[in-house]
C-alpha cells in the first residue's frame, strides 16, 4: 500500500508578486519541489498538501502550482474564510479543481468562537452537500471542535495534529499531551477522524520518540486506526527535527503491525480523502 503523508506544507521565497502575511523564523523557502525530494529520499509516495496559512492564509494559488507540477503525488487542502459571504461559492469552485480533496477550518482569533455562527455554518453545510472533508485545526478552542462535531453529523471532520497544540521550535511543553483527554472524546462522533501529524514535535526524550506511544495508544484505541492518519506536518515542524525522521519512528516501531502500518501510514488517508497517489510513484 502506498505511504501517504496526510500534512506537509510548501511555501516560494517571500517576493512582491505573492508577499507573505506573516514572515517566520523558518528557511527562505521549502518549495514543491524540495517537499518531493524529502519524500522521494524516504520512500514517501504522496502527502496532502495544505496551502501554508502562516504565509498565505487564505491564498491556494503556491500549493495550486506544486500540485500542476508534481499532479501524482499531491493532492489538495486549503484554508477557507468563514466571514467572506461569498464562502460557499469559493468551496464549490475548489471542490471541482483537479486534485483538490478538502477545505480547512483553522480556529484562530477572527474566527468567531460561537458553534452557531453563521459563517461556520455555510461552510460546513456546503462541505457536506459536496461530500468534501474538513480539516479543522482547533487546538486552542477544543470545546467548539466538539460542539461543530455534534452539531454537523453530516460532515466529515479531521481534527488536524491530534487536536494538541504543537510547538514550532523547542523546547517541548512540560506536559505536552495534557489536552489528549478532551481530543478522545470526539472519538464518540462517527463523523470525525484524527490526523496523528506532527507527533514527534511532542516528544520530550528526542528522536526515537519512544515516548510518543503510550498516548498514541490512546488514539488508537478511540478512534480505530481506520480513522488515524500519519502525517509530518513538514515544514512547520522542520525547526524540531528532519523529515526522515518523521518518518522512521512509524515504519520502525514494534507497536503496530504490518497491517496496522498500512492503515496510519496511507490506508486510512484514502479511504477518508478518496485519494491516492498515481503513476510511477504508486506503481513503484
Amino acid at each position: 500500500m502506498a505511504v501517504i503523508d496526510s500534512q506537509v506544507h510548501a511555501y516560494e521565497p517571500n517576493h512582491a508578486g505573492r508577499p507573505w502575511a506573516t514572515v517566520p523564523d523558518w528557511p527562505a523557502q521549502a518549495t514543491g519541489d524540495d517537499m518531493v525530494a524529502a519524500m522521494d529520499a524516504v520512500g514517501v509516495d504522496g502527502a496532502l498538501l495544505v496551502s501554508a496559512f502562516s504565509m498565505y492564509r487564505y491564498d491556494p494559488s503556491y500549493a495550486i502550482e506544486v500540485r500542476a507540477r508534481h499532479p501524482y503525488r499531491f493532492a489538495m487542502i486549503t484554508p477557507v474564510d468563514p466571514s467572506d459571504p461569498a464562502v460557499d461559492e469559493q468551496i464549490q469552485d475548489w471542490a471541482a479543481l483537479e486534485g483538490a480533496v478538502a477545505i480547512r477550518l483553522v480556529l484562530r482569533d477572527e474566527v468567531s468562537e460561537d458553534p452557531n455562527d453563521p459563517g461556520i455554518a455555510r461552510v460546513l453545510d456546503t462541505a457536506a452537500r459536496l461530500s468534501l472533508p474538513v480539516n479543522l485545526l482547533s487546538w486552542d478552542r477544543p470545546a467548539q471542535g466538539r460542539a461543530l462535531a455534534a452539531a454537523y453529523p453530516e460532515t466529515r471532520l479531521i481534527i488536524d495534529h491530534l487536536g494538541i497544540k504543537q510547538p514550532y521550535h523547542p523546547p517541548v511543553p512540560p506536559e505536552p499531551f495534557a489536552e489528549l483527554p478532551g481530543v478522545l472524546e470526539m472519538a464518540a462522533f462517527d463523523n470525525v477522524a484524527i490526523k496523528v501529524s506532527g507527533t514527534c514535535t511532542l516528544s520530550r526524550r528526542g528522536f526515537p520518540y519512544d515516548d510518543i506511544w503510550e498516548p498514541l495508544a490512546r488514539v488508537f484505541e478511540a478512534f480505530g486506526l481506520e480513522r488515524c492518519m500519519w502525517g509530518t506536518d513538514w515544514t512547520r515542524a522542520l525547526a524540531m527535527l528532519t523529515y526522515e525522521q518523521g518518518v522512521a519512528p512509524f515504519r520502525a516501531t514494534d507497536r503496530l503491525s504490518d497491517e496496522e502500518r498500512a492503515m496510519l501510514m496511507g490506508g486510512a488517508l484514502a479511504r477518508v480523502y478518496d485519494w491516492g497517489p498515481t503513476g510511477r510513484a504508486a506503481a513503484g
